[in-house]
This record gives structure tokens, C-alpha cells and sequence, in this order.
């Protein structure tokens, strides 16, 4: 008895992710399942989803925000999946793509799908040049992935995209330049743009001290 007690409790699922967001439904362990095994990327992998909900939720407490839980966390961790399942329309937008391809996904995995056009608001508003309109999550959601371009966590994610047979990383420089400069101007809740100004400055430092430790040696 002893031992079938403990093999059910090592194959039970997880009650909440490695940084203790709860799966406080069996949806979204599915969810999160399909993210730690299909997701793998340094910039955009479920890593990147995590913290974007980890922030969302900071910057809601901070704001006095209400937010639903269900529909950040599904948002969250699809806003990105057309990057591991390529949208049937090559040119779309990625986020529009998540808004209607996640659907099928978030049906098949038990989601309340009453809440789906409020997922779809998200995934289509994340990014930081997109409008992500009036509904709460998605104002969050744009907030958190913008910052995540900002600050030390910023500068390895588009590193982390240079790859090994690149001449110079001296793009990936120049587009977090930009992202300081760009960046900060759209985010929206009081509490991400103080954590901006922080990570815009931060990034502007790190990126300052590496053009003198490169010592003249550009491209």
C-alpha cells in the first residue's frame, strides 16, 4: 500500500511551475506541459512566458489591477507559439497568429473558452509597438513583454540570437539601443513604467561598458 501511495504521488502532476505559479487547473497543466516540452528558445521559450506572467501579476499588485488568472496565463504562455508551430499564414503577425490559432489548443486542453476573445486581446496586443486596448490582461501582458526586451534580461535574450557563425553581435547592440530608446515611452501601468526607466538605464550601462571593453574593435 505504502508503495503504491508514493508511485502515485511521483507521477501526479505538478501543483504549480519551477517559480511557483499555480496550476490550479488541469488545463493549465496541459498548457504548461506543451511549453516546457515544445517551447525551447534562450529569447522566446517558456522561460520568457513565465517571467511574463510572473511581472504581469507584480505589476497588478502594485497598480491595484484585477486581473484574471486564467486568461494571463493562457496568453502568457501562447502568446509566442507560432514560433514552434509556424502559423499557416507565413506573413501574419505573430501575435494575431497565436489569437486564432490557440484556440484549438486551449479547447482541446480544457480552457473555459468563454474567456477566449480576452486570451486573443492579449496575444494580439503583446508586443510593445502594439495597441493592446482597455482589457486588463492584455495591458499587463504588453507590459511585462516589453520590459522583458529591457534590463541584463533584455541584453541575453537578443544576444542569445546571434548564434555561433555570426561575424559580430553588433545588431543585436544596436536593436536593444533602440529598444531602450523606443521601449519606455509604451508602457502603460505606472508600476511598469518605473521598472522600465530602471532596465532602460541598467541596459544603457551595461551597453556603454561594453563598447569600452570592445576597444575600438567594430565592425
Amino acid at each position: 500500500m505504502l508503495l503504491a501511495v508514493v508511485l502515485a504521488l511521483a507521477t501526479a502532476a505538478p501543483t504549480q511551475t519551477v517559480s511557483g505559479i499555480p496550476l490550479d487547473a488541469p488545463w493549465k497543466v496541459t498548457i504548461y506541459d506543451l511549453a516546457r516540452e515544445k517551447y525551447h528558445h534562450p529569447a522566446w521559450g517558456w522561460q520568457h512566458s513565465e517571467r511574463n506572467y510572473l511581472l504581469a501579476m507584480q505589476i497588478a499588485r502594485a497598480d491595484g489591477i484585477t486581473v484574471d488568472t486564467d486568461v494571463l496565463f493562457a496568453a502568457a504562455f501562447l502568446h509566442d507559439m507560432a514560433a514552434f508551430q509556424p502559423c499557416a499564414d507565413e506573413k501574419m503577425e505573430h501575435g494575431e497568429c497565436a489569437a486564432r490559432e490557440s484556440g484549438a489548443i486551449l479547447r482541446s486542453a480544457g480552457f473555459p473558452m468563454q474567456k477566449f476573445p480576452a486570451v486573443q486581446a492579449a496575444e494580439r496586443g503583446h508586443m510593445y509597438y502594439s495597441d493592446p486596448g482597455s482589457q486588463p490582461e492584455a495591458i499587463l501582458l504588453h507590459d511585462a513583454d516589453s520590459l522583458d526586451f529591457l534590463g541584463d534580461i533584455g541584453a541575453a535574450r537578443m544576444l542569445s540570437l546571434v548564434g555561433e557563425k555570426a561575424e559580430t553581435f553588433q545588431h543585436a547592440v544596436d536593436t536593444l539601443r533602440e529598444f531602450v530608446r523606443d521601449i519606455p515611452p509604451k508602457l502603460i501601468t505606472k508600476r511598469g513604467r518605473r521598472i522600465g526607466a530602471e532596465r532602460a538605464e541598467e541596459l544603457t550601462l551595461f551597453l556603454d561598458r561594453l563598447d569600452t571593453e570592445r576597444l575600438g574593435v567594430k565592425p
